[in-house]
């Protein structure tokens, strides 16, 4: 790995180089070290971490099922363990503790403010794109039972949006601006925000094709954009935008400077290590803005990909078992390829009455960064939740988005997914759907549940990762090739 500059990897003492691989295991290690001792001995000992992530990474999950408590020291400690080992390489090449980012050694730069505003009338009906329509009132309703009835959704999910749709009046969210990192990520609630009206901040990198892009959207929409701008006297969309890698000094400084209530969504997404970097960027912006306004008046948001390792309820266990004991391939298949296979195929999801069950869905070719990056996520969840603050935390579904269809195996894996139970949403299904809930959490505060597994299963919108008969990563290879197989 090159030596780069600003948040970046710790230096590993013994080859000289920034080690992913070392911080992930200290990491994981570090956060199960309180509660499970054996387990963080078993990922420090973890020899090839690249391919032997996964048990470690599901270890966080089950030794937080043993009380709320153990849960929140698990984040509590991994933050604590990330935040200390990644670091901050000042412009001059200096290295230093990452919360130095924030003092002098941070740099001087100052963004200024510029805001696009659009000239379309707001929406105040929510409409969710889908299979060619718009579905409002009634349509979307059963649209929403017929994703409870196949098991895409949870019901808490369906019902969530549905009071949104009870509620047209919380589409105005002219009380408070939400800040939108990542603002041009697929998965984000940018284009929502701005059909409805909203005043949105809006952070991303800066290039210049991504904010020409942007500016024409927010034109023929009802809300406003208002971005972080560099000095100079060039066209906006050249001086727009902020690096959060680099810059996140003047990044946070920018953001709490804001007025009025915030929320504080975390869209962000890049390949490899360097998603590690700018969600620990992200976190450390968070930390310090929520530190600069107070934390009553900043709201938090995530989306959560479902792709990973999660506590489940009951119900969802429940009805995977039963799809295992009647769908049509358990009966004429299931048997012989488990056989061929040597048990790694159509495996199943989960053991018979478990609740909370642990669905494991995680696609190893994500890899351990990946699943770092979104831990932290969850992990802030967690920790901000328990301290009072306000938290929208979802689970996203399975969706059709670029960083998806480049995967060639991933692609071809979500267009035979629905053989097994499985919806793939388009991006536009899913953005929207997930900027709904985010209204709902924000309009009805989000009140906590007993514990943090509960916090993030709520509402999830889980594409039936959850509910299908098989374990997810035992039918992936079968979904592959008859997604291959109807493409051609």
């Amino acid at each position: 790995m090159s030596d780069p500059s600003g948040v970046v990897f710790p230096l590993d003492p013994a080859s000289g180089r920034r080690s992913t691989t070392g911080t992930g295991r200290a990491v994981v290690a570090d956060a199960l070290r309180a509660v499970d001792p054996v387990g963080a001995a078993s990922a420090q000992r973890e020899t090839n971490w690249r391919q032997g992530y996964l048990p470690h990474f599901r270890r966080l999950v089950e030794a937080g099922l043993t009380s709320p408590e153990s849960a929140r020291t698990i984040a509590h400690g991994g933050l604590d363990a990330l935040t200390s080992r990644m670091r901050w390489v000042a412009p001059g090449g200096e290295e230093r503790p990452l919360d130095d980012a924030f003092g002098p050694a941070g740099g001087e730069t100052s963004l200024g403010s510029e805001t696009v505003r659009g000239r379309g009338r707001p929406d105040r009906t929510l409409t969710i794109p889908y299979a060619g329509r718009r579905l409002a009132g009634d349509e979307l309703r059963r649209q929403l039972d017929r994703w409870v009835e196949a098991g895409v959704v949870e019901p808490s999910c369906a019902a969530a949006v549905g009071l949104v749709v009870d509620n047209p009046d919380w589409l105005d969210l002219s009380d408070r601006t939400v800040v939108v990192l990542g603002a041009a990520a697929e998965m984000g609630p940018l284009r929502s925000l701005l059909r409805w009206g909203a005043d949105v901040a809006a952070v991303d990198l800066p290039r210049k094709e991504l904010w020409d892009r942007l500016f024409t959207d927010t034109a023929h929409l009802a809300g406003s954009v208002t971005v972080p701008v560099r000095p100079g006297d060039g066209p906006l969309v050249e001086r727009a935008g902020g690096d959060l890698v680099h810059d996140v000094g003047a990044v946070a400084r920018w953001v709490a400077a804001l007025e009025g209530p915030l929320v504080l969504g975390n869209y962000v997404y890049a390949d490899g290590e360097t998603n590690v970097r700018v969600s620990t960027a992200v976190d450390a912006l968070t930390r310090h803005v929520v530190g600069a306004k107070g934390r009553d008046d900043v709201a938090l948001a995530f989306l959560a990909t479902p792709t990973d390792v999660f506590a489940v309820p009951g119900s969802a266990v429940a009805r995977s078992v039963d799809s295992y004991a009647h769908r049509r391939i358990s009966k004429v298949l299931r048997v012989p390829l488990r056989t061929v296979s040597g048990g790694r195929l159509l495996r199943r999801n989960y053991v018979p009455g478990e609740d909370p069950g642990i669905n494991d869905s995680v696609v190893l070719q994500q890899g351990p960064n990946y699943l770092l990056a979104k831990r932290l996520q969850r992990w802030r969840a967690t920790a901000y939740r328990h301290d009072g603050g306000l938290v929208s935390f979802k689970v996203a579904p399975p969706t059709r988005t670029r960083s998806v269809v480049k995967n060639r195996a991933l692609a071809a894996a979500y267009a035979g997914a629905h053989r097994f139970g499985i919806e793939v949403f388009e991006p536009g299904t899913a953005n929207t759907l997930m900027a709904a809930l985010l209204v709902h959490d924000l309009r009805t505060g989000a009140p906590a549940r007993p514990a943090p597994w509960e916090d993030e299963a709520h509402a999830a919108a889980h594409g039936g990762l959850w509910t299908t008969a098989y374990d997810p990563r035992s039918a992936l290879g079968l979904a592959a090739l008859l997604g291959l197989a109807s493409a051609r």
